[in-house]
C-alpha cells in the first residue's frame, strides 16, 4: 500500500484494515513515496511522513512501515518497488496492490503497469455502492481484481493540510480525521502551519 501519506489519515487506516481482514493478509506493507513523479507540489520531508505512518500503525502488528522508496534514488515507480519486494521475499508470496478507485482508473499512466498486473492482484476500495471503473486501455489487459468494502469517508490529506494552513489546531482533528498520535506529531513538529515553507528531501 503506497502513498504520499502527507499526512496519513483515518481513511488510509480504514483501507488498510479492510484489506487486512477482507483478504486475510499476513501483513500490510505501508510504503511512503520517495519522489512522486505524478505530483507537482512539494511534500513534507520523507522523514516526517515515515514517522507519521509509524505512529499511525503502531497499534497493529501486521502493519509494517517500509522505507524502500524513500531510500531509493530517483522517481518512485511502483513497478521498481514491487520488483524489489519480490526479490526480498523469503518464500512464495501472493501479492496484492491496495488502491483507491482513482488510482485504479489512472493505472495505465503508470510505468510498467502491464508487467505489474501480471504478477499481483489489485485490491480496489469501493465506497458504498460504487464499483471499480476501468479505463478502456485497462479493460483490454487481463488482470485480477478484488473489491475492498469501505464505509463512506470524506477525509483527505488535501483538506487536512488546508485546515491546518488556516490555523486550525490539529488536535481538534483527532481522532476523526487523523489519529491522536499523528496529531501530536504534527503539532510537535509544526507541520503544515500557515506561512511555513514546504519541506522536501530525505532523512
Amino acid at each position: 500500500m503506497g502513498g504520499s501519506f502527507d499526512p496519513v489519515h483515518t481513511g488510509h487506516l480504514a483501507l488498510a484494515e479492510s484489506a487486512l481482514h477482507h483478504l486475510q493478509l499476513d501483513e500490510v506493507r505501508w510504503i511512503p513515496v520517495g519522489q512522486p513523479w505524478q505530483k507537482t507540489r512539494q511534500l513534507a520531508d520523507a522523514s516526517h511522513r515515515m514517522a507519521m505512518v509509524q505512529a499511525a500503525i503502531a497499534h497493529e502488528p501486521k502493519f509494517v512501515a517500509d522505507a524502500v522508496e524513500i531510500q531509493r534514488a530517483g522517481p518512485s515507480y511502483t513497478i521498481d518497488t514491487f520488483q524489489t519486494l519480490q526479490k526480498q521475499a523469503l518464500q512464495a508470496t501472493d501479492w496484492f496492490l491496495i488502491l483507491g478507485q482513482d488510482q485504479y482508473a489512472n493505472l495505465p499512466s503508470w510505468r510498467g503497469w502491464q508487467a505489474l498486473l501480471a504478477d499481483l492482484t489489485l485490491a480496489v476500495s469501493c465506497r458504498g455502492h460504487d464499483r471499480p471503473v476501468a479505463s478502456v486501455e485497462l479493460k483490454a489487459v487481463p488482470h485480477r481484481l478484488v473489491e475492498l468494502p469501505l464505509p463512506p469517508l470524506t477525509v483527505s490529506s488535501t483538506d487536512i493540510r488546508a485546515r491546518l494552513a488556516r490555523g486550525e489546531d490539529c488536535l481538534t482533528l483527532a481522532p476523526e480525521l487523523v489519529s491522536k498520535a499523528v496529531a501530536r506529531y504534527i503539532v510537535n513538529h509544526q507541520l503544515y502551519a500557515s506561512g511555513r515553507p514546504p519541506l522536501n528531501g530525505h532523512p
